[in-house]
């Protein structure tokens, strides 16, 4: 027969469970960024800058008045190769974790292969980022073009 004590010990035990289940450390985007390759770091940085320079650069060409500055090159290769950028970085954590799991060798569990998929996920959704922020931007310099050559 068990005692009392023991009894309650396994009751607290029991009752720890769903506590600790709920503890557990969540993922977020900060998370993602810190846990990621130091080369995957570097392409979210870049496709951030870029994104923003962006829209400096065609703040700079509005605020210039008539004149037509240059600047409309990097937007124009910002909004293609954005998303490029992010897709072959996302391919390429994608394909680092396949390979991971092939040489693993059994069940990995979903826990662990979540960081990686959202890394991928986050680097994508970057460059997709990157690419409306071109595209917006080549449509209000080329808007400011059509207008200077209309009027002149």
């Amino acid at each position: 027969m068990r005692s009392p004590f023991s009894r309650l010990v396994a009751g607290l035990m029991l009752a720890s469970i769903p506590i600790a289940a709920v503890a557990a450390p969540r993922i977020t985007i900060a998370s993602v960024f810190t846990d990621a390759d130091e080369t995957m770091k570097f392409l979210m940085i870049a496709l951030i800058a870029a994104s923003l320079a962006a829209v400096i650069v065609t703040g700079l060409k509005l605020a210039s008045g008539r004149r037509l500055n240059g600047g409309s090159a990097f937007i124009s290769a910002l909004r293609l190769g954005g998303p490029l950028i992010g897709l072959v970085g996302a391919a390429f954590i994608l394909l680092m974790g396949l390979i991971s799991i092939a040489n693993f060798g059994g069940p990995v569990p979903m826990p662990v292969l979540a960081p990686g998929f959202a890394e991928a996920a986050l680097l994508f959704l970057l460059g997709l980022i990157a690419g409306v922020v071109g595209v917006v931007c080549h449509w209000i310099i080329e808007s400011r073009i059509d207008r200077a050559v209309l009027q002149s």
